[in-house]
């Protein structure tokens, strides 16, 4: 999620519960979803990235799988965002690393034409985005261990008990990202809310094939590549806590 945060109950994760098999084609079963399509007014700048940039740097699952060489004509690193929000973050990230290609998945539409808006105004070329359910997107369209990273940064909490079963990080969830990482890619996920980040920690801990990488605990200190957004800043001067955590896909 992007430093335009909207409200706990106002999910930005672009997912559903219930996946296929990591190993499987299948396409992923309808579950409970982590998210909640709303209205929202577009500005200008949204729309022009909608209907000008969209048919350059848009992907659609109907696509099908991506040869990512292809797709960005050249051989480099590639890193997904889930959720990407107004998309500051990812923006900031692929200026900042030309090296690295990026692809963000996001459902919601003000937040897809910002970023395809902003993406377009400083010329980057290694940066493309879907409009769609990330799990249908990695089951569907990424290639098994073909991922550099995957990013999943303030994903709606669902903090209500009766909610928990919509947050985006389930075991399922988890068995796909590292399925779509390369051996030696990360999952890098931060949250807010504390109660989360303990349930993002219990979930990796049973998840087969991936390694905490912090030091001792369950948290990393924010690394320097993920960018601190407006939102953090405002919550650290407050007292608010942000929790990173990084795992490495491993064999085995």
């Amino acid at each position: 999620m992007s430093d335009d945060r909207l409200t706990a109950d106002t999910p930005k994760a672009a997912s559903s519960e219930t996946a296929a098999s990591p190993e499987s084609n299948e396409r992923p079963r309808r579950g409970v979803k982590s998210y909640v399509l709303r209205a929202g007014r577009m500005t200008a700048a949204q729309t022009r990235g909608l209907e000008e940039v969209w048919p350059r740097l848009g992907l659609r699952v109907a696509d099908g799988r991506q040869d990512l060489e292809a797709l960005f004509g050249r051989r480099a690193p590639c890193v997904v965002e889930i959720g990407f929000g107004m998309g500051a973050s990812l923006i900031e990230q692929a200026e900042r690393h030309p090296e690295t290609d990026f692809i963000g998945v996001e459902v919601h539409a003000p937040g897809v034409g910002k970023l395809l808006d902003e993406a377009d105004k400083r010329g980057l070329t290694n940066l493309r985005v879907y409009r769609e359910d990330a799990l249908e997107v990695l089951s569907q369209c990424l290639p098994e261990a073909s991922l550099e990273g995957v990013q999943l940064f303030f994903p709606d909490p669902w903090p209500k008990k009766k909610h928990h079963k919509r947050r985006i990080v389930q075991p399922a969830f988890v068995a796909l990202v590292r399925s779509r990482l390369r051996p030696g890619g990360w999952l890098h996920m931060a949250t807010d809310w504390e109660a989360y980040a303990e349930h993002m920690a219990e979930v990796l801990s049973e998840a087969p094939g991936l390694r905490n990488t912090a030091p001792e605990g369950h948290y990393v200190p924010r690394p320097a590549f993920r960018p601190l957004t407006k939102f953090e800043t405002r919550g650290e001067k407050l007292g608010h806590g942000v929790w990173d955590l990084i795992y490495e896909r491993v064999e085995g």
